[in-house]
């Protein structure tokens, strides 16, 4: 299936960094295209006014420079400049599983910023293995042998 598409989600943890890894050699392999997909939302907090944080933060932009800087740090220069990055607001795993509509795979890292170090499998990868319309491949963090 040449030509196709893989989804991996970036959110600029090191798992999320080793996933972008395996998904570039991967798309390398298949000829398929590469696409990075960050998520962004508002804090429930945000409704009050939160000291410290200016009134003019954005968070889109904010998502787009974490991206942006994964891809480019992360990729050799010709992968990077062949990386299609989407930045899309709402929940992590809904925006996976909508930007995986399609593709030949979706790949993330077992876990991100956004979870308990304890579990085996973070929550966005877990929901994502269950609910994708495509073939997910979790890349584990750190092991032993790394």
């Amino acid at each position: 299936m040449a030509g196709g598409r893989i989804v991996v989600g970036v959110d600029g943890s090191a798992p999320s960094l080793k996933a972008l890894r395996w998904a570039a050699a991967q798309a390398a392999l298949t000829g398929d295209s590469l696409q990075a997909v960050i998520s962004w939302e508002y804090p429930a907090t945000w409704a009050n006014v939160m000291p410290g944080v200016p009134l003019q933060f954005d968070p889109e932009a904010l998502a787009r420079q974490i991206l942006d800087q994964s891809v480019d740090d992360t990729l050799t220069e010709p992968e990077a400049a062949a990386t299609t990055r989407t930045v899309v607001s709402g929940n992590a795993t809904q925006a996976l599983v909508d930007a995986s509509e399609g593709a030949n795979l979706l790949v993330v890292g077992d876990r991100g910023y956004s979870g308990f170090k304890a579990a085996v499998l973070g929550s966005v990868s877990s929901h994502v293995t269950q609910h994708a319309p495509c073939p997910v491949v979790v890349v584990r963090g750190e092991t032993a042998d790394d």
